[in-house]
């Protein structure tokens, strides 16, 4: 988000060639809160106070900037000084970057770049989108299981600077298969002659490069770690996936949850609302409001058949909105509850009856509420000539309850059980979800409205 608040006095600052001030609140502040500050100056103002600043510090401002930001200096900058920039960012940081310039401008920077770094970008973009490999970064310590405690502090000590995090350090053998981890906070507490192979921790937690990036992240946050080593089909470490990098990821997730929960296509991405141009908003859109459109015609034919029952018995109508928002809060409740559960790993589809059975309790009680309720409505405040010829209101009231308990039952159930079959078929629960499921559980609501008050009234 752009902060331009900070910005004319930033760029006051600099039109007076008073450089020193910015950058004591560069060195001295939060990075996030000088990118912030910074993102309202154009793209070479922000270089001119970049440029002056550390290397280190220079790239932790930059790794903060939003990704259009970014994009509108790699755009400005010549390839000397983006290769500048760059080169001291996080390596997974670099990678994201990258993949979102022009491909020929990210050609014509690489081999600007040393060859450490070239072969680096190259393998950590080699990873599919979406799986822990394109999310992990290169940069963590590794330690050899030879070296003594005291030795180890002292290789940490001087690799701090260039590492993501040193809190956790990795041991590997001669062909870098990851064999054990050690914290700072067990190195700290050894014996400064402790041999590392006899104090470190061999049952690690590992995940491998392939494999869902939320996986990884809801590995941290089961076993509550700071950072998650990621292995290879050789469990050779190649990465590793800090708890910021998680939090990125849940976040990440849950935009793409509640945007298909709610029939949106096309990419993801959070926070990318204001850059995406509205004809993107439209076609990711569209499709599935049209499909929804076309479906709510079925409903429309259910209340014409149904035409003949509406003209003798008018009190049916009034209770047809309520019917239809009752039903889909209930099966969305439901879906919800069961999307969640299969995101986090509680459920999988093997437990298809065991949940449905769980959420047919559920909906026996929540019908058996609403029934009562909506009956006692039907007898308090109907008139006794609302009724048609040969039936009393208390009639009226059944038959409404019964079709309402009826709806509220089987919304459930299909709010609990399309999300299972999606995922046992292998695809994402949330997009069978709303608004999919509150017009199919209209058009099931109708059916049973209209066919339970024709049975019990004997139309």
């Amino acid at each position: 988000m752009k902060n331009t608040l900070l910005a004319p006095d930033i760029r006051d600052l600099i039109s007076k060639d008073n450089f020193q001030e910015v950058l004591d609140f560069c060195e001295s502040s939060n990075p996030a809160m000088v990118a912030e500050a910074l993102s309202g100056l154009t793209p070479r103002e922000i270089w001119q106070i970049l440029s002056r600043l550390k290397p280190d510090i220079r790239a932790l401002i930059f790794s903060e900037f939003d990704e259009e930001v970014q994009v509108e200096m790699a755009n400005t900058l010549n390839r000397k000084e983006f290769a500048a920039l760059i080169t001291d960012m996080p390596p997974d940081d670099r990678v994201d970057l990258l993949k979102n310039i022009p491909e020929d401008q990210r050609e014509a920077l690489l081999p600007a770049l040393a060859q450490a770094e070239r072969e680096d970008i190259r393998r950590l973009s080699s990873y599919p989108e979406g799986t822990a490999g394109s999310v992990m970064t290169s940069d963590y310590a590794l330690l050899s299981a030879e070296l003594t405690a005291k030795e180890a502090i002292e290789q940490l000590r001087r690799e701090a600077p260039d590492k993501e995090t040193i809190y956790y350090a990795y041991v590997v053998d001669n062909n870098r298969k990851l064999i054990g981890l050690i914290s700072l906070k067990d190195l700290i507490l050894s014996a400064p002659t402790a041999r590392i192979g006899d104090i470190m921790n061999r049952d690690v937690i590992s995940v491998r490069a392939t494999d869902d990036q939320e996986e990884a992240a809801l590995k941290i946050q089961k076993y509550d770690l700071l950072a998650l080593p990621v292995v290879n089909g050789n469990d050779n470490l190649v990465g590793i996936i800090t708890h910021d990098d998680a939090i990125d990821i849940f976040s990440e997730e849950h935009t793409e949850d509640l945007e298909k929960l709610m029939a949106i296509r096309g990419e993801h991405e959070a926070r990318a609302y204001m850059r995406t141009p509205a004809w993107v908003h439209f076609k990711n859109r569209s499709v599935w409001i049209l499909l929804l459109a076309m479906l709510g015609l079925v409903s429309g034919y259910i209340v014409q058949n149904y035409s003949d029952l509406l003209l003798q018995v008018a009190l049916l109508a009034t209770f047809m909105p309520m019917l239809a928002d009752t039903g889909g809060n209930t099966g969305s409740q439901s879906a919800a509850l069961v999307i969640r559960a299969l995101a986090v790993n509680e459920i999988t589809p093997k437990d298809f009856f065991l949940v449905l059975f769980k959420e047919m309790k559920v909906a026996i009680l929540l019908g058996l509420m609403l029934a009562v309720f909506v009956y006692a409505r039907v007898i308090l405040f109907t008139q006794t000539s609302g009724s048609p010829a040969g039936y009393s209101v208390a009639m009226l009231g059944i038959a409404i309850a019964v079709a309402l308990c009826f709806q509220v039952f089987t919304a459930t159930l299909i709010g609990a059980a399309l999300p299972m079959i999606a995922a046992w078929l292998n695809k994402d629960p949330a997009v069978v979800a709303s608004p999919f499921l509150t017009t199919t559980v209209d058009i099931t609501g109708l059916l049973i409205f209209f066919s339970t008050a024709k049975y019990i009234l004997g139309f």
